[in-house]
């Protein structure tokens, strides 16, 4: 297949893009795919090689007016204008065949709290949350047993996340949040072990093994996230066999209710209890991950014996198969 791998974007989360990126051309590469690679500027041009990038609705992408041959267009593009939906309806504008989610279940995932409140309706276990700036919510947010969690709510990376122990820190923590997005969340805190699992598919989504995110740091925050040696995965995470294939299960659950496609990387906390089994709290679902050969979603397809080339021409064949699907209804 002759593939367009989008990387970059407007989001904070600019560098970590392009190294994911580049990682899943590579892939592809040696997958056998022809690859074109296409940045996307901070401003928010596309280029390829320096040269401007236009959509030609319904019939592609152009580069110097002339129709680029392309197949499937990979995005690996992370937060605001990337993984919320923006991306993906230019592609759709475009008329191609793209990987992972569509405009809809991308921007629900994006938004923390759209994802809780779905997921609350279907019975999802997942710790409590107040947004912010909405009637009574200082009250209300006070009530949950601190230590808080405060957050944009459409951004990744834990950019603009405060952790607050006490009332007093609160409203400085949701300006600094807002200053990010104007929709904040604040969630409680919970003290279970972090659980990240994978999944891949279309209408049948498959789960890998579980990993556990192990951090010297107080928590998951930026740093720990992208600094080699602050963070380690144990893939697969030291689990029982009953637990394992509960997150296994909630993973694919999340992944179908949000109406996720492709790839998603599902975030949870187990919880042990004395006497009972662990409790699973949902976290928060990513429908673009950190896609390096050493990020967790590659990493736990790998423990679960899917090498990273495999991985990456699997997403293009579930791209072109989702594509031909919807291609088939009229709207």
């Amino acid at each position: 297949m002759r593939v367009a791998v989008l990387s970059g974007g407007r989001s904070s989360e600019h560098e970590i893009s392009l190294l994911s990126g580049e990682a899943v051309a590579g892939g592809l590469e040696a997958a056998g795919h022809d690859v074109t690679r296409i940045k996307i500027e901070k401003s928010g041009a596309w280029i390829i090689d320096g040269r401007p990038v236009a959509i030609r609705p319904g019939e592609g992408l152009t580069c110097g007016g002339d129709l680029l041959s392309i197949d499937v267009v990979f995005p690996v593009l992370h937060g605001p204008f990337g993984e919320d939906g923006v991306t993906q309806g230019t592609i759709d504008t475009a008329g191609l065949p793209y990987a992972g989610s569509d405009v809809l279940a991308s921007a629900v995932c994006m938004d923390k709290l759209t994802l809780k409140r779905l997921c609350g309706f279907h019975g999802i276990p997942q710790v409590d949350f107040v947004q912010a700036f909405t009637p009574g919510w200082e009250e209300k947010a006070k009530g949950l047993e601190f230590p808080l969690w405060v957050k944009p709510s459409r951004l990744g990376s834990s950019v603009g996340i405060t952790k607050v122990t006490d009332p007093s820190g609160l409203a400085a923590a949701v300006d600094e949040a807002a200053g990010f997005d104007p929709r904040v969340i604040i969630e409680a805190n919970s003290s279970g072990r972090e659980i990240e699992c994978s999944v891949l598919g279309n209408r049948e989504p498959e789960a890998s093994l579980p990993g556990e995110i192990l951090t010297d740091d107080e928590w998951y925050d930026y740093e720990a996230k992208y600094t080699e040696g602050r963070t380690d995965i144990a893939a697969p995470a030291d689990l029982d066999e009953e637990t394992t294939a509960r997150v296994r299960e909630l993973a694919t659950q999340v992944f179908t209710l949000a109406g996720c496609a492709g790839l998603a990387r599902c975030d949870f906390f187990v919880e042990e209890r004395e006497g009972a089994e662990p409790r699973i709290l949902l976290n928060e679902i990513n429908t673009i991950p950190g896609f390096t050969r050493t990020s967790v979603y590659a990493k736990l397809w790998e423990a679960t014996d899917l090498p990273y080339p495999d991985l990456c021409n699997r997403l293009v064949e579930l791209a072109i198969d989702r594509h031909r699907s919807e291609s088939a209804h009229s709207f």
